[in-house]
C-alpha cells in the first residue's frame, strides 16, 4: 500500500468537500444550517493542513506526524451536543437534497478511510483511523439534521 498515493487521494477529496461545504453554505435558506456548513468547511480546511503536513513529512523522509488536532471534530460533537439538528429541521425543507449531498459525501469520507486504514499498518493506519473518525462524527450530524428535516417534510399537508 503507497501511503503517500492514499493521502494524495485524500487530499483532493478534502479539498472538493470544502469546495462544496462553503459553496453551499451561501445557498442555504436556513441561518442556523448556513452556519453549520461553514463551521464543517473549516474543519475540512483543518483536514486539508493536516494531510498536506503529512505528506510534506513523507517527501521529507521524516516519520509521519502524530495525530494531533484536539480540536477535530469540534464542530460536530458540539452539534449532537447542542440539538442543532432538531433546531434546524422545520425551515430545512428545501435544502434537503443539499443535506443529502452532505451527509454522503461525508459517509464517503469515513468508509474511504476506514478502508485505507484496514489496509494500513503503524502510525499510517493511527492517523487514517483519526480521519475516519472525524468523519463520521460529520456523517452522524449530517445525516441527523436531514432526517429530521426529512420528518417534518413528511408530516407537511400536500401542497406546503
Amino acid at each position: 500500500m503507497n501511503i503517500a498515493k492514499i493521502l494524495e487521494y485524500a487530499l483532493e477529496r478534502e479539498y472538493e468537500g470544502k469546495r462544496f461545504f462553503s459553496e453551499n453554505a451561501e445557498r442555504l435558506q436556513n441561518a442556523a444550517a448556513q452556519s453549520a456548513f461553514k463551521a464543517i468547511a473549516e474543519e475540512e480546511q483543518r483536514h486539508i493542513d493536516f494531510i498536506s503536513a503529512q505528506i510534506a513529512a513523507l517527501n521529507a523522509g521524516v516519520p509521519a506526524l502524530s495525530p494531533e488536532l484536539p480540536q477535530a471534530g469540534f464542530f460536530a460533537d458540539r452539534a449532537e451536543n447542542e440539538h442543532i439538528a432538531e433546531t434546524v429541521a422545520e425551515a430545512m425543507v428545501a435544502d434537503l437534497p443539499v443535506l443529502r449531498m452532505a451527509y454522503l459525501i461525508e459517509r464517503d469520507f469515513a468508509e474511504f478511510y476506514e478502508m485505507a486504514a484496514g489496509k494500513a499498518e503503524g502510525q499510517a493506519k493511527e492517523i487514517l483511523e483519526m480521519l475516519s473518525h472525524w468523519e463520521s462524527g460529520h456523517e452522524r450530524l449530517f445525516k441527523k439534521m436531514h432526517d429530521h428535516a426529512f420528518e417534518q417534510y413528511a408530516q407537511m399537508p400536500w401542497g406546503g
